[in-house]
C-alpha cells in the first residue's frame, strides 16, 4: 500500500536518500549439496560437510555474496523431528562455520510440509527464496541457486535468479536427465564455487546481469 503523500507540502531542503542497495546472493540446497544426505538429518552427530565444502562457502563470502540454504525438511511434518530441532542444527552448523572457515550462513530457511500439502515454500516453487530475498535485502537476478536435485534448479529459475547450478553430489548424478536442457552441472560446490565467482568477479558488482554468461 502506497502512503499518501500528496497530502503534505513538499519538502524542498530535504536531502533525498537512496534505498541501500540490493546484495547479490548464493543460495543453496542443505542435504546433498552442503553435506551428505543421510535422510532425514536432524542430529549435529550425523551431519558431515561435503569435502571442501567450508572454504568454498569462505571463498563466496570473501567475494561479497551472501549465503542463504533453502532446504526442504518434509521430515517435520511428518513427525520425525520438530522445527526446533531443525533451528538448532542449523545453529550448530554455524558454530562449525565459524571454527572452521570464520564465516556463518546469513540466513537459513527451510520448509517443513509435506511435497503434497500445496504450500507456497516447498521447492520447486520459489517461496523460500523469495522470502529470504525480502528479509535480507537481496537481489535475486544477481544471484545464483545451487543444488543436487532438479527441484533445486528448477526454484532458482522460478525466483528468477541469474543462474542455477546442478551439483553431482547428493541425487545430482541421478537428476542430471530431469534438469531443463542447458543446466549448469558441475561436480560439487567447490566446482560451481569456482563457476560463480568467474561469473560475478568478471562481471563486476554494478554490471547487470547476463543469463548465457557461463
Amino acid at each position: 500500500m502506497s502512503s499518501n503523500s500528496g497530502d503534505r507540502p513538499a519538502e524542498p531542503n530535504r536531502a533525498e536518500v537512496a534505498p541501500p542497495k540490493r546484495r547479490p546472493a548464493v543460495f543453496l540446497d542443505r542435504d546433498g549439496t552442503v553435506n551428505e544426505d543421510v535422510g532425514y538429518l536432524h542430529k549435529h552427530e550425523d551431519f558431515v560437510f561435503i569435502k571442501g565444502v567450508p572454504e568454498a562457502l569462505a571463498r563466496l563470502k570473501k567475494a561479497g555474496l551472501a549465503l542463504v540454504v533453502t532446504t526442504n525438511q518434509s521430515g517435520v511434518a511428518r513427525g520425525i523431528y520438530s522445527s526446533r530441532d531443525v533451528i538448532e542444527l542449523h545453529r550448530l552448523i554455524d558454530e562449525d562455520l565459524k571454527k572452521m572457515a570464520d564465516l556463518t550462513m546469513d540466513g537459513w530457511y527451510f520448509c517443513p510440509h509435506l511435497p503434497d500439502e500445496g504450500c507456497r515454500c516447498r521447492k520447486p516453487s520459489p517461496g523460500l527464496i523469495i522470502q529470504a530475498s525480502l528479509d535480507l535485502g537481496l537481489d535475486v537476478s544477481s544471484s545464483y541457486m545451487v543444488g543436487d536435485k532438479s527441484l533445486d534448479v528448477l526454484a532458482g529459475q522460478a525466483a528468477g535468479a541469474k543462474k542455477s547450478i546442478l551439483v553431482k553430489t547428493g541425487y545430482g548424478l541421478a537428476e542430471q536427465d530431469n534438469v531443463p536442457r542447458g543446466t549448469i552441472v558441475a561436480d560439487d560446490l567447490p566446482s560451481a564455487a569456482s563457476l560463480i565467482l568467474a561469473d560475478f568477479l568478471k562481471a563486476g558488482p554494478t554490471a547487470a546481469p547476463e543469463k548465457d554468461r557461463f
